[in-house]
């Protein structure tokens, strides 16, 4: 504060010395059949399978739980074997082609009526390779539940990310479409999730090394039957101690200040916190007092020294004015303010007028 540091200057020479302390200033899709094990790990229900995939899901009536509603709009499509997928995946690939050669080019006559039934049958065949495997998205979902995100949004994200399968898939790499469509739907939920699950966004990268630090934790934890040290997370992630308890840190979930406590819920968490910008009555008094006894002391001096002293320290608006700011507005050197300010203190060091002020430094 400018007026401590005014009284510090103002009684170091009559004073024992004081000390001032202030604060300074696409992976690569796996090649094993790790995804394929994870993706069929739930129940699929076969529907009526003459029915085509886009007539099912427009016939299903409404109920009080939509999450029931959607499982049990999805049951009715029916799966798709390697042999189904494939031909599914040629004519999306066609139509993607056929749409590009109609954005980049102008085909006329019977080539664009061509190009155009290819797009459409395109995209006949990418929405129907979708909706066979939205129960894929639904297990996948269900591990990331309980995290910030409600169900249905993490289906939603993870069927955005679905989609971008579709679009991307290589059949003639050999892989089953839901190993590779298992990767992108992790990734489109937990890339939702590190943007939407926290109150306070962090950055995707870090939420990915949080989530390698936790997963690592659990582990070591079921293995040794104790929570791990930060030195021995430190050599099972090559990091330094200190960076994973920085990672630690950036993973805790805030609390409500609001969150009740104890068994009747009477009181908040808020209540328990110390409030540091807050006014002691007693303090406040004081300094009301302090202000009184500087301008009764200041008004002893001449009108430009009290001036060059209250601007130097800042004690009328808390902002204080170097030499030559103080200079200009009177017109003369900061050599002259200078002296101005060394005589204004001497004056106030003297015992008739600091001895009103030494009290304040207690």
């Amino acid at each position: 504060m400018c007026i401590e540091r005014f009284l510090v200057s103002l009684t170091s020479a009559i004073t024992r010395p004081q000390e001032i302390t202030g604060s300074p200033a696409p992976e690569d899709v796996p090649a094993d059949g790790t995804a394929i094990e994870a993706a069929g790990g739930f129940t699929l229900s076969h529907g009526d399978e003459g029915d085509a995939p886009a007539q099912q899901v427009a016939g299903a009536g409404a109920s009080a739980d939509p999450v029931k509603d959607y499982l049990k709009l999805i049951g009715k499509v029916p799966l798709l074997n390697a042999e189904q997928e494939v031909e599914l995946a040629k004519r999306v690939e066609a139509g993607l082609f056929a749409q590009e050669k109609l954005d980049t080019g102008e085909p006329t006559g019977r080539l664009r009526r061509e190009l155009e039934i290819l797009v459409a049958d395109g995209a006949r065949a990418k929405e129907h390779l979708v909706e066979a495997n939205l129960r894929l998205v639904v297990s996948l979902a269900k591990r990331y539940t309980g995290r910030g995100m409600l169900f249905l949004d993490l289906i939603q994200e993870g069927n955005l990310g679905l989609i971008r399968a579709v679009e991307k898939f290589d059949y003639v790499k050999g892989f089953k479409f839901s190993t590779y469509a298992t990767w992108w739907i992790r990734q489109a939920i937990t890339r939702a999730m590190a943007d939407q699950a926290r109150t306070i966004r962090i950055p995707v990268h870090m939420v990915e090394i949080i989530n390698k630090v936790a997963r690592i934790q659990r582990q070591m934890l079921q293995d040794t039957g104790r929570e791990p040290t930060p030195e021995e997370l430190a050599r099972e992630l090559d990091m330094t101690p200190e960076k994973v308890m920085e990672v630690q840190k950036y993973g805790r979930e805030p609390i409500s200040l609001h969150t009740p406590l104890g068994d009747e819920g009477d009181s908040e968490f808020g209540d328990l916190i110390e409030d540091t910008e807050a006014v002691v009555p007693a303090e406040a008094v004081g300094f009301s007092f302090l202000q009184q006894q500087l301008r009764a002391i200041l008004d002893t001096l001449a009108d430009r020294e009290a001036g060059v002293v209250s601007m130097r320290y800042g004690l009328k608006d808390g902002q204080p004015k170097t030499l030559d700011e103080i200079g200009k507005i009177y017109g003369v050197t900061r050599e002259r303010i200078r002296q101005i300010e060394n005589k204004t203190m001497s004056k106030l060091r003297h015992p008739s007028r600091s001895q009103l002020l030494r009290d304040y430094l207690d």
